[in-house]
């Protein structure tokens, strides 16, 4: 029997004990596990709906239990629709991992449709997190190649020349023993909006006719409201625009027999107008003229008159994940009086404390001293109960506060609508 020498046998066995180790060097390092995805969303639109279509992550009601956050923001978009912008945002084992995306809608889709194109654009913008995820083994791609022939024929020439018309109507009527009412309202809008111009027309007839009866008494009240305006704007920049406005209408609430206005305007946004979708600052100054014809003499004794103006109006509005804001400043004046003016502010605070914890405050606030259309005489009992003519003020005001809580279980996905 051969026996190998020592020197050998030692070279064998160092051999034998390095080849766990080479084997193990040549394998890749296993990625580190992350924890499951949990999406908080918030948005202007049906939640539940979208719990009920993405089954693959954990649906959280509060954003701090969140490691993606979407934060949904719509705008009205030109062709009639609405624009979401998708803010993707990761945190802790996500963190760093971002993205945006857009999805537009027409105004002939069906409120079923809008949702659906909304959900894929929310699966869409998760690939990158599921990719990180431990679902990332799980991931199958299809592509859907049906009618491609057909759509590469597509002729995108627009015959509408990106004009958008609505006619719209409706009546409704209420009647009771001792009451009745009828009201009926009949419009047509236009409008066609590139990226330098938007050109509106507007149209609309309101009638509205009251009954009461009391002890055989007959109370009757009408109003009716005739109006027609226009505007041609146009884009100078990432944040002027220029424009011209005008119009003509009738209201017998405002005791107005006839009234045409003309007014130009310039605006200035801080921000591009790209960013209106999360934040806008916007100035805007108006001059014009504007002539009335009344129904009855005035309190200044005025059958008709023609007054020139001028308004500014600022608008803030912010959207972020900690709430939205909006406010609204506008100041007008007659400029051979400017003791004739008036002052409105809005605003809107809206704000996420805490978890499930969110306030909500508003508030309007007027000072009126431009009342130059109101009829001589006092207003009799009717008119004042009925609305049926304007009532003379110095000021109106209005605030609203509101607070809601949400607690419980902040994981749970089963959507069960029985009953």
């Amino acid at each position: 029997m051969n026996v190998l020498p020592i020197p050998y046998l030692r070279v064998l066995l160092m051999i034998w004990m390095c080849i766990p180790f080479a084997l193990q060097a040549q394998q890749p390092p296993l990625p580190e596990d992350k924890e499951p995805l949990k999406l908080f969303v918030e948005c202007n639109c049906e939640r539940t709906y979208i719990r009920q279509e993405i089954k693959f992550v954990s649906h959280v009601r509060d954003q701090a239990l969140a490691n993606v956050q979407l934060f949904i923001y719509d705008v009205a978009n030109g062709s009639g629709g609405r624009t979401y912008l998708l803010d993707f945002k990761g945190t802790r084992d996500y963190e760093g991992i971002t993205g945006n995306l857009s999805y537009e809608t027409t105004p002939n889709m069906t409120s079923d449709e809008v949702r659906q194109g909304l959900v894929k654009s929310i699966k869409a913008g998760l690939l990158r997190y599921i990719a990180e995820s431990d679902l990332a083994d799980r991931i199958e791609y299809t592509i859907d190649n049906e009618g491609a022939e057909e759509m590469q024929d597509i002729d995108f020439d627009d015959p509408w020349n990106n004009w958008i018309f609505e006619v719209y109507g409706e009546a409704e009527l209420d009647k009771e023993s001792s009451r009745q009412e009828f009201e009926y309202e009949l419009g047509f809008e236009s409008d066609r909006v590139t990226e330098k111009w938007r050109i509106r027309a507007d149209l609309e007839m309101n009638q509205a006719r009251s009954e009461f009866i009391q002890n055989e008494d007959t109370f009757t009240s009408e109003r009716i409201r005739y109006s027609a305006q226009g505007s041609v704007v146009r884009s100078l920049s990432d944040h002027w625009s220029a424009g011209i406005f005008g119009g003509a209408r009738h209201n017998t609430f405002t005791n107005i027999a006839f009234s045409s206005f003309v007014a130009p305007a310039v605006e200035y946004n801080i921000f591009p107008y790209n960013e209106v979708l999360r934040r806008e600052i916007v100035f805007a100054y108006r001059i014009g003229y504007f002539y009335n014809d009344y129904i009855d003499t005035t309190i200044f004794e005025k059958e008709n008159e023609g007054v020139f103006n001028h308004s500014l109006d600022i608008q803030l509005r912010y959207r972020q994940p900690w709430g939205n804001v909006f406010t609204r400043l506008r100041g007008s004046t007659f400029l051979e009086d400017f003791a004739r003016n008036r002052i409105e502010l809005f605003g809107r605070l809206s704000i996420r404390i805490f978890k499930g914890l969110a306030v909500t405050f508003s508030g309007n606030f007027e000072v009126i001293r431009d009342q130059i259309n109101l009829p001589a005489g006092d207003a009799s009992i009717e008119d004042v109960l009925l609305q049926q003519k304007q009532i003379a003020t110095d000021f109106e005001l209005g605030f609203r506060v509101g607070l809601s809580y949400t607690f419980g279980s902040a994981f749970n996905n089963i959507i069960n609508n029985r009953l």
